[in-house]
């Protein structure tokens, strides 16, 4: 009897045990993040892991939010263009809650349905504010360095994080980008016709600049040879001149002595002519061999 007397009493003090410990305490994961309402009022915000003491209820109240980046994508929606021309676009979005004391009274009971509905309500307003203010030809173009959709995306993020920060929904928007785009069948035809328009242009100007560049190069060297002939006669004229007159001073002393001349003139014959090994047959009675006559007999 006592030991079941004794059993029965470690039970129940593991029960109350457990019951104050469900009553008096609350635990906090990794993931999430908890408010603590005291008499129905947001008190205390718990972001860190763990086990936290606790008034039960109905004193205070414990509401459990999810603290991962959550996303979704809106509707695919018509927006004028600055131009007028009517473009369909959808966006993705990835949102977080980042202050969960601000948050749990903008939403019944912290809904995150609630949150996103409205944050598609922002989206919806900040793309006609943003698209409103750009050209088609941001989004779609023959020339992939003219779209913009970089910043539009920046835009339309910046706006909606503002309109959250004005209203403290203690909401975070992680990222924002275009998803989709289209044009209604009524304009998609006019939107060719201009791309095509525009990439012919496109064409025509690079065709103008290649030309354009080519005849320049074409000029350059042109000038180039000109210059270069130019120097080559001046050169030639030069030389010629410097030889003519070099002559010119042979010549007179030529004419002072022309058996000189022609004996000089022999001589270069017979230098042209031998060689270490040259035999030479000949009359030494004909010009200019007649100089071999003249020479000692060793």
């Amino acid at each position: 009897m006592k030991n079941k007397s004794l059993l029965t009493i470690i039970i129940a003090a593991v029960l109350v045990v457990i019951f104050a410990l469900l009553l008096f305490t609350f635990q906090v994961r990794q993931s999430e993040v908890v408010v603590v309402s005291t008499f129905l009022k947001p008190t205390a915000t718990e972001t860190n892991a763990g086990l936290y003491v606790k008034w039960p209820w109905p004193i205070q109240s414990i509401n459990r939010f999810d603290q991962r980046v959550q996303n979704f994508e809106d509707k695919f929606s018509e927006n004028l263009t600055a131009d007028n021309t009517m473009l369909l676009t959808s966006v993705y979005v990835g949102w977080r809650i980042s202050d969960a004391k601000e948050f749990f009274p903008k939403f019944p009971g912290g809904s995150a349905e609630a949150a996103q509905r409205q944050l598609e309500n922002m989206l919806r307003s900040a793309k006609a504010a943003v698209i409103g203010k750009h050209n088609l030809a941001d989004f779609v173009n023959s020339d992939a360095s003219q779209i913009k959709f970089n910043e539009i995306e920046k835009e339309i993020q910046a706006s909606v994080q503002t309109e959250l920060a004005t209203h403290s929904y203690g909401i975070s928007l992680e990222f924002l980008g275009i998803k989709k785009l289209g044009l209604p069948e009524s304009v998609t035809q006019t939107v060719f016709e201009r791309m095509k328009s525009e990439r012919t242009k496109f064409i025509s100007e690079a065709q103008f600049k290649g030309e354009a560049e080519a005849n320049k190069i074409k000029s350059a060297a042109e000038r180039q040879a000109a210059d270069v002939l130019a120097n080559a006669q001046a050169a030639a004229t030069r030389i010629k001149g410097e030889g003519e007159a070099e002559a010119a001073k042979t010549l007179g002393v030529f004419q002072q002595n022309p058996e000189l001349a022609k004996f000089l003139a022999g001589l270069e014959t017979l230098k042209s002519s031998m060689n270490s090994k040259t035999t030479l047959i000949f009359d030494e009675r004909q010009s200019p061999f007649d100089l071999f006559q003249s020479m000692p007999a060793k």
